[in-house]
This record gives structure tokens, sequence and C-alpha cells, in this order.
């Protein structure tokens, strides 16, 4: 099968190769997939790169977590009526060598997602944005839903338009949250159209008092971007008994107003979508599922890139890029 791999860690045109590698098999419990799109994210960047210094855990490693494509085999213990399923997948390395760019993937079964068939969009479409849905689209559920749906409730969600946090606004949304968007300068029409209630600029000095303003009462859910940058503005707007979820920091161990925090009753989650428990993701992934193909879901994809230059697409995510990058594999 056509791959790309790299056998040691550094940057994205140092260390990633393309080339001919055997077809994998599935073993007991497992699916392949004839991988049609593969979806980065930050997360795989970093692996690559060797972020916090984090040992290689196997020798060679196929990069990138989520695809989607269509099941073109099935091991022992997996019904044989899954082959020439449509699917998308999800955790495809996380602890596991080879991921998703690749021809093929195999998975554990459970991490095959049915994708059904739209009739208001074509199977390509769908399977490009079933393929932004793995490790951004459960952190960003999870990071609302953890505690419960929030219909009726104040949810506000720093970094809104970006990968986690659009997926984030609009389950939310979907849920029948008032949902307040923090965003840079620039991307309120975009938060608008993600269906968030209310936009407000990161930058303005007054953002509790903002926030506070909308939500008198304080805000149920938190989700967060970046738990240090952010932790003194949310400890000022939580309502008794809410929940700050924060999928980033850019402090390592950030100082904490305890006392404030504490009198509001306040949960903190700290979000690993790696460690996320299995049933956990598969919930996620039936309500991620269940909105994409209802219309309530959407991912701005960017940039899409052929496998043969999946160093450029890598090096998109590093720098940044205003929405998903994809790398096409047929």
């Amino acid at each position: 099968m056509r791959a790309a791999w790299f056998d040691r860690r550094g940057p994205a045109r140092d260390v990633l190769v393309v080339g001919e590698l055997p077809d994998p098999a599935p073993g007991p419990g497992e699916v392949r997939i004839a991988v049609e799109v593969s979806g980065l994210s930050p997360g795989d960047v970093k692996k690559r790169s060797n972020w916090q210094g984090s040992e290689m855990a196997f020798p060679r490693v196929i990069p990138h977590s989520d695809g989607a494509g269509v099941i073109d085999a099935v091991g022992a213990d997996v019904p044989e009526s899954r082959i020439g399923t449509r699917v998308w997948c999800y955790g495809a390395q996380s602890y596991r060598p080879f991921g998703t760019a690749a021809e093929y993937v195999v998975v554990p079964t459970d991490l095959a997602v049915d994708l059904p068939h739209s009739p208001d969009q074509d199977d390509r479409w769908l399977s490009e944005q079933a393929a932004c849905l793995g490790i951004a689209g459960i952190t960003g559920y999870r990071s609302v839903f953890a505690d419960g749906p929030v219909t009726g409730l104040h949810v506000l969600i720093h970094g809104a338009v970006g990968g986690v946090g659009a997926i984030a606004t609009q389950m939310a949304r979907r849920d029948g949250a008032t949902v307040i968007a923090v965003v840079r300068e620039g991307q309120d029409e975009r938060a608008r159209a993600l269906g968030a209630s209310h936009v407000l600029d990161s930058a303005r000095p007054d953002l509790a008092e903002a926030v506070r303003a909308l939500a008198p009462n304080g805000v149920n859910r938190i989700a967060d971007v970046d738990f240090a940058a952010n932790v003194e503005v949310n400890s000022q707007v939580v309502a008794i008994g809410a929940t700050i979820a924060s999928f980033a920091t850019s402090v390592d161990r950030p100082a904490i107003p305890y006392w404030t925090l504490g009198f509001a009753d306040t949960c903190l989650r700290l979000l690993g979508s790696d460690d996320f428990a299995p049933e956990v993701k598969a919930h996620a992934a039936a309500e991620l599922t269940a909105a994409l193909v209802e219309g309530a879901l959407r991912s701005v994809i960017v940039e899409r890139f052929p496998l043969e230059h999946i160093a450029a697409a890598q090096e998109a995510v590093e720098a940044g890029a205003p929405g998903r990058v994809l790398v096409q594999i047929t």
C-alpha cells in the first residue's frame, strides 16, 4: 500500500517518508478500512515533532488518528456484513503505530463508525466532513456534555471557531443552549454562522463584565482553549455548580483563583482526548455522526493535500490554518 511514515521525530520535511508498505490485515475484533481521506489535528503534528519530549512508542509510525473510507476486510469475531460499509474512524494512531495516512488502516471494529448516506450530500463530501470528527469532535463534545445535557443553559466557549471550539459551539446550539462565543477580532461572522447566540472579542478588557451582562446568573458550562490564559475571567463568570472543561493550556502549571472557584462549587475538567473512556468516545461519536447527517454540524475545510504532500499538510496545521486540513488518499 501507499503510505506516509516517520521513523524518527523532527520537522515534517526532514522525517516524513512516502512510499510502499505491506498491506495490513485485520486481526480478531478488527476491520480494515480502504482510506479515502485522512484528517489532521494538532495532536498528530505534536506526536511527530516530539512535543514535550515524549518517547516514540513504536519504531515506525504512520501518522493521523482520524479518517474515513470503506471497510474492505474484517477479522475474526467481526460480522462479514460490515464489509462494504462506509465509515469514519477515530483513535487509529492512539496507542497504535499505524494511522490513516495510508491506503489502508486497521482499527478495532468499535472505532469504525458507520456513516449513513445522506440524501442531501454526496458520499465524498460526507467522508471529508467525517474525517474532521475524531480528535476535535470527541473533545469538543466532551467539553460541553461531560456533565449532561445543556438544554436551556448558558455555555461559554473560548476559541469558538477553532477545530474543537467550532464543534463545541454547534453541538451546544443543537442541544438548545445559549452559546456565548469568545473569538478573536474578525471572527464574529464565522461564530454566528456556527450558531453562537452572542459573540465577544477575546481582547476586550471588560470581557468578564460583558459575559455577566449576557448571563447575569453566570454561565453553566465553559469550554476553554487556554486554561491558563482564561482562568481569571472564567472564575468571575461561573454560575454556582458550573463546569470549566479545558482542552489546552499555554502554561503547564497555572495558578488558579482557588477560593473564587471554590465558593462557586466549580468543577474543573482537564481533557485529553486519547484517554477518554471507550464508552465516552462511542457516545460522542454517535452524537457527532447524527448531527453531521442531519445537517447540524459542519467543519470548514481550508486545504486538501495529496498524500505525497503530507509534509506540507502538517506544516499548514503547525502554521495555524484557519480551518481543517485533509490529506486525500484516493
